[in-house]
Formats: structure tokens, C-alpha cells, sequence
């Protein structure tokens, strides 16, 4: 192996290099010159969300390359090359469909119905309502009822929509943040019901309010009695829900909302820390629960940009659990991802073409090397999901697994000289945006000061503006429209007659259960948000007397306030 101009190893020479840039020149000076002469290239920006892009990439552009610093080997750190050592060849990815819509019982019926044709495990959708903390009959929720997701008012929702579904065989994930301990608390208990343990129960919680207050605005408590609820669901699972992930990170939503693909990772990382920061606290070991953090990332239309985030992700993740917080479980520093397909880049004009959009982002997310995916449906963009879509959407990722070839050798990007160099000035930038955040004193100094969401905004204000001057082209939006407008399929609606249901069975619940029971539960949980109890037994014990979520959610409410979002200009 080379040496380098320090002490550190690498794979290129400095002869080698010296000659590769000698023949570099002459090209550009030689045929490129001549070939520009006669046809300029195209007038558009060339880049990546985050950075130019160069017209060729060579071994000079990674000249310090060094394998086992930079890549290594599948399982092992830095994991730039995958988490297992077989990856997919020893077992797919699990494929997910994020559903739910209206009531426990249609949303139950879906749930089968994806199971039956080959999910292999199940992601809840929650409705605005249950989101914010709020039930059905709440003057606040009665126009959003299990509109986009499924109502969850209380336990005897929850033990509705898991019926027939063995908690111990199946992996569900659970959209939710600002009320998880609750949602939660009401999965354990629906559990306990069909005589399932804590103990075998699997799946994944959201968790991450910290990015509702930067890019989604589901919150409802101020952020540091919202990190507090996170690290308590951290601290609760690790010594009683073994083998759930306490925590999703997301920076799916971060994405969405306009950020750059660099922006993601740095911002992430960065809410990642403050919960960190938060179980430690606590007094517990990184190693006891930094293995069960899981994350979300949002896969976006750039190919090899998102290929090379994915890497950029599992490296960085790895260096800073070792070298920031002292992991010594090599399962601490692996970071194992959650990807759905980009959302923002689901448009109503022509929409079949999301279709197309969505394979080749569940492309790259799969060479990229996550663990599970789910796919936003091509006709998103107008309402919920058909049958239909979610079923294409699931057909698109079996034909990823089954009949492309990509699965069958590990990384195979690795080596690309343009995509080793995107997964270097990701980690850089990422770096840089984590850095200044920590200068600050962190995320949630970060969020209440606005920074963050500025710098979101100004990116989402930047590619809109590319968009606008047509050079960034959306097929069907800006360029190559048809004349008829818009095309209309099937179009799911939720049946209004669902939401009388909703408030029916609220009602009838309210009525049947032990009053003094739900009254003296809400008083042991106010009297816990106001010390510094783990608040996961009173939230528990809460659901298990009945509490609605609204009155879980209120008590808290009562305590910690509520949050109001700083003007972001």
C-alpha cells in the first residue's frame, strides 16, 4: 500500500498521483478543449444538494484515501460499508408500508390486508390528533379525525387495531414523537392483553420531537421536558423493552422540509446528541442503549448523493459514538436506518411518474445499504393511498430484491471515485454544521434561538428558486407538461361516517370504565412530571386505568406548558 504525505497509509502513490495529474491536464487541455469548442455543455447548475459536481472524478480528487480508515469491511467499523456482514445476502431489508386512516377497525383491515401480500412488518400512520396529544371529541381535533393516520384515543383503540396481530411475531413502527410515552405505554399494554411480554415485543418508536419543532410542528410540550419524556423512554426500555428501538432519529422530516442532503445528517447527529446527552444524565452507560437508537432518513431524486449519504451516515455515526462518547460496543456505533422514499418529491401533475421517482430512490437507499423501506405511494401527492399504490409500492421494492442483481454484493459503489469523494464532503459539511450547533450549546439552543429553521428555510428557498428558473427540471411540473392538466385516478377519501363511529365508541369507552381509577392515575402523573421520576410507570399506569390520550397528554400539559415557535423570517 502507498504512503501518504503524513504517516497514515493510502491506496494511491504520490508518483502515481503526480502522473494521473500530469495526464489529467493534457486531457483537458487536448480532446475536452476541442470537444467544448465545438459543443459547450449544458447551461445547468451540475450539482448535488449539497455541492458541485465536477465533470470527472479520479484518484486525485480521494488522494488520501486509506481503506481501513475510510472504508473497512461489512460488520465492522466503521461500517462505511454496511452493518452485517452478509448484508443482503444474508436477508433482505424489511419492507414497510407507512398506513393507517380513520378507525382502529379499517386501519386493522389494512394492516392485514399488507401483510398478506409479503410486509414483513408494519409502520403506523397517526392522525393530526393523536399527533398533537388530542382526542377525537377535543373541539381542536373533530375536522382532522383519522384524516391522515388512525385515531388512537385509548387503550381500547390500541388493543382494536393489534387484534389478531401477534405482538411477539411482528415489527411495528410507530410514527409518533411529542406523546411516544404514551402511544407507547398503550402498545406494552395491548401487548399484556394478548399475554405477550415487554420483554419479546419489537419495533420502533419515533421519539424524536426535536425535529417537530425545526421542520414538522407536531410538538406540544417546551423541548426540554420533551428531551426529558425521550430519555425516559430510553432508560425505561433498556432495562424492560429489551429489544425495541426507544428512539427513531429522524431526519426524514429535516429533508422534507427543505433541507440540503448535508444539513440532514449534521442536523440529525446533532438532536441525536442532545438525547444522548439526556440518558446519560440519567446515569445510564452509552452501551445500554445506544445499540437500540434506530433512525429515519428521507431518500431524495440525487442517485449517487443519496448512495453516498447512506455511507456518509454509517461512518460518521461510528467515529463519533467511539470518539465523542466512549462506546465500546461495536453494536453502539452501528447505525441501522429506517428509509422512506421522499415525500416532497411526490407531485400531482402526471402522477404516475412518482412511480419512477420512487424506484430509483428505493434504488439507491438499497445500494446505500439501509435496513428497512417503505415507499411514499405515487398518488400521495392528491390524498392517502389506494389499495392500488400501496400495493405497487411494495411490488417496486420486491423487484429491487428480487430481480435487478444489486443485492447481490456488498457496497457496490465503493471504489467510485465520485462517490467515495460525495461521501467525504458529506461527512465534512455535516461536521461543520454539527460544530456550530455545539458552539451555540446544542439543539435545543439551536431551535429556540431559530437557527435551525432559518437554515432550512434559506435551502428550501434556494432549490424552489432553481425550480422557478427552470434549472432545476420536475418533469411534468416545469417541463414537458401535458395540456390536459392534471390527471385524476382513484382517489382514496376517508369515509366521514368513520369519525361518528370515532366519537360513538369514545363516548361508550369513557362510560365504561373505573372513574376514580383514570382520576387518581392523572394525579399520580402530575405530581411525577413536576419531580424527576422516570415518568414511563405513571404514564403506564395512566393507560392501563383507560385514561384517554388527551387526558394522559393534558396532565402533562398542566406541568410542563406548551410550546410556542419562535418567528423565523
Amino acid at each position: 500500500m502507498a504512503q501518504s504525505n503524513g504517516s497514515q497509509p493510502t491506496l494511491f502513490s504520490r508518483e502515481a498521483l503526480s502522473q494521473l495529474s500530469r495526464a489529467v491536464h493534457g486531457w483537458e487541455e487536448g480532446p475536452l478543449a476541442k470537444t467544448l469548442q465545438r459543443q459547450p455543455e449544458r447551461d445547468e447548475p451540475f450539482a448535488t444538494s449539497s455541492q458541485p459536481v465536477q465533470r470527472l472524478y479520479t484518484p486525485l480528487d480521494i488522494a488520501e484515501f486509506d481503506y481501513g480508515r475510510d472504508l473497512g469491511f461489512p460488520g465492522e467499523y466503521p461500517f462505511t460499508r454496511g452493518v452485517q456482514p452478509t448484508m443482503y445476502r444474508g436477508r433482505y431489508w424489511t419492507m414497510r408500508q407507512y398506513a393507517g386512516f380513520g378507525t382502529a377497525e379499517e386501519s386493522n383491515e389494512k394492516f392485514r390486508y399488507l401483510l398478506s401480500q409479503g410486509q414483513t412488518g408494519l409502520s403506523v400512520a397517526f392522525d393530526l390528533p393523536s399527533q398533537l396529544g388530542y382526542d377525537s371529541d377535543d373541539p381542536m381535533a373533530i375536522a382532522e379525525v383519522g384524516q391522515v393516520g388512525v385515531a388512537i384515543d385509548s387503550l381500547f383503540d390500541m388493543e382494536t387495531l393489534f387484534e389478531g396481530i401477534p405482538l411477539d411475531k411482528v415489527s411495528t413502527s410507530m410514527t409518533i414523537n411529542a406523546p411516544a410515552a404514551v402511544m407507547l405505554a398503550m402498545y406494552i399494554a395491548a401487548a399484556e392483553k394478548q399475554g405477550v411480554s415487554s420483554a419479546k415485543l419489537n419495533g420502533t418508536i419515533q421519539n424524536d420531537v426535536l425535529k417537530e419543532y425545526v421542520a414538522r410542528g407536531t410538538y406540544i410540550f417546551p423541548p426540554s421536558p420533551s428531551v426529558r419524556l425521550a430519555a425516559d423512554i430510553m432508560a425505561y426500555c433498556a432495562k424492560n423493552v429489551p429489544l425495541w428501538n426507544t428512539i427513531s432519529v429522524s431526519g426524514y422530516h429535516i429533508r422534507d422540509a427543505g433541507s440540503t442532503a448535508a444539513q440532514e445528517i449534521g442536523f440529525t447527529f446533532a438532536n441525536a446528541c442532545a438525547y444522548i446527552d439526556a440518558a446519560l444524565a440519567q446515569g445510564l452507560d452509552i452501551d445500554e442503549f445506544a445499540p437500540r437508537i434506530s433512525w429515519i432518513f428521507n431518500t431524495h431524486n440525487n442517485f449517487f448523493e443519496e448512495i453516498a449519504k447512506y455511507r456518509t451516515l454509517r461512518r460518521l455515526w461510528a467515529r463519533l459514538l467511539k470518539e465523542k462518547y466512549g462506546a465500546k460496543d461495536p453494536r453502539s456505533m452501528m447505525l441501522r436506518t429506517h428509509t422512506q422514499t421522499g415525500g416532497s418529491t411526490l407531485v400531482a401533475q402526471q402522477p404516475e411518474n412518482n412511480i419512477v421517482r420512487a424506484s430509483v430512490q428505493s434504488l439507491a437507499a438499497v445500494i446505500g445499504g439501509v435496513q428497512s423501506i417503505a415507499l411514499s405511494c405515487f398518488d400521495e401527492a392528491l390524498a392517502l393511498p389506494t389499495n392500488e399504490a400501496q400495493r405497487i409500492a411494495l411490488r417496486t421494492q420486491q423487484i429491487i430484491a428480487h430481480e435487478t442483481g444489486v443485492t447481490d454484493t456488498i457496497d457496490p459503489m465503493a471504489g467510485s471515485y465520485f462517490v467515495e469523494h460525495l461521501t467525504n464532503e458529506l461527512e465534512a459539511k455535516a461536521r461543520d454544521y454539527m460544530a456550530q450547533i455545539e458552539r451555540m450549546g446544542g439543539s435545543v439552543k439551536a431551535i429556540e434561538t431559530g437557527w435551525m429553521q432559518t437554515q432550512i428555510a434559506e435551502a428550501a428557498w434556494d432549490y424552489q428558486r432553481q425550480v422557478d428558473e427552470k434549472r432545476e427540471i420536475i418533469v411534468g411540473v416545469n417541463d414537458y407538461q401535458d395540456d390536459g392538466g392534471q390527471a385524476r385516478g382513484a382517489i382514496f377519501s376517508v369515509d366521514r361516517r368513520l369519525v361518528d363511529h370515532q366519537l360513538k365508541r369514545l363516548a361508550h369507552h369513557r362510560k365504561e370504565r373505573d372513574q376514580a381509577k383514570v382520576a387518581a392515575s392523572l394525579a399520580n402523573l402530575k405530581a411525577a412530571c413536576g419531580g424527576t421520576q422516570n415518568l414511563m410507570e405513571p404514564i403506564l399506569e395512566s393507560v392501563r386505568a383507560y385514561a384517554t390520550l388527551g387526558e394522559i397528554c393534558g396532565a402533562m400539559r398542566e406541568v410542563f406548558g406548551e410550546y410556542t415557535a419562535p418567528t423565523v423570517i
